[in-house]
């Protein structure tokens, strides 16, 4: 890992530079250059009952910013990301770097409604947070959404969709050759969502189901996290008996050159563990956690 004082020969905006490699993940951005052709699908069911007691509490204590389970999931992948450092690297000009900064973003309607527009929400969050502070920074966030200013990124693209489509193909190619080299204007893509360290899609608010979604090779995005529908499934007792509980889905794409299977497997193993004990979210997000 980089040093997080002082930038060094190699380093980007964003980022650190990640060292002390071994041979296969030096050599993996070369084997495998492209990050959707290298992409690992998981899928998991969380039992809501825990953070339904809690979300009861919760909004008793504060009906008129009410919490929902998005900012419990938004939460417990923060803490995740502290806890789990390799799940904020991403590979640009096949080199691993870590990002300074843990960042989730994600697609806010204006309004619910076919024609309504689409704004892009992206946020960074500190590793001290709690379930509190990620509350009140979504909920500033979408606020600040659904007004009428516009968000950074759809203001430049709103720019380039207007020009003409033979400059278009040209000035992307550009585009990309700069953000390889980490020269492309930050202005561009520093709230562009493909550069977060997750990129989120509640398809549960909109009544779908959660599904695989590919990543991009745009951007630095290793992470893209789709939030099911609610349903009723059945939790098995170790007798084979069973109840009937309150359950989400959650669908995690991630690029599996940044890390290996066992740490991805733990890392699975800590958001599912702090979804199913959401008490731990109330503690700043650096706060070790056994699992």
């Amino acid at each position: 890992m980089g040093n997080k004082e002082k930038k060094r020969r190699g380093d980007r905006r964003d980022a650190w530079r990640v060292r002390d490699l071994d041979p296969l993940h030096v050599l993996s951005p070369y084997l495998f250059p492209g990050r959707c052709d290298n992409e690992a699908y998981i899928s998991e069911r969380i039992d809501m009952t825990a953070i339904n007691s809690l979300l009861e509490k919760k909004n008793a204590e504060n009906p008129e910013y009410p919490y929902t389970m998005f900012h419990f999931i938004a939460a417990a992948l923060v803490k995740t990301l502290v806890l789990r450092p390799k799940m904020n690297y991403y590979i640009k000009n096949n080199t691993l770097y870590l990002r300074k900064k843990i960042t989730l973003s994600f697609v806010v309607k204006k309004q619910f409604a076919d024609e309504a527009r689409e704004a892009l929400a992206f946020i960074a969050f500190p590793e001290d947070s709690t379930l509190e502070s990620v509350h009140e920074r979504i909920m500033a966030e979408i606020h600040s959404c659904r007004s009428a200013k516009e968000d950074n990124s759809s203001k430049y693209l709103g720019i380039m969709a207007k020009l003409p489509k033979f400059i278009v193909k040209p000035l992307f190619a550009l585009f990309r050759y700069m953000d390889k080299v980490d020269r492309i204007p930050w202005d561009l893509v520093k709230t562009d969502p493909n550069y977060a360290t997750v990129l989120i899609s509640n398809l549960g608010s909109i009544k779908l189901r959660a599904g695989y979604h590919h990543l991009t090779n745009w951007g630095t995005t290793s992470l893209f996290v789709v939030i099911g529908e609610r349903s009723f499934q059945p939790v098995f007792k170790e007798d084979g008996t069973y109840e009937m509980h309150d359950c989400l889905d959650l669908t995690i794409t991630l690029d599996e050159r940044i890390a290996d299977g066992y740490y991805y497997s733990k890392t699975i193993r800590l958001l599912k563990h702090l979804l199913q004990n959401p008490e731990l979210l109330e503690e700043p997000a650096n706060k070790e956690v056994e699992y």
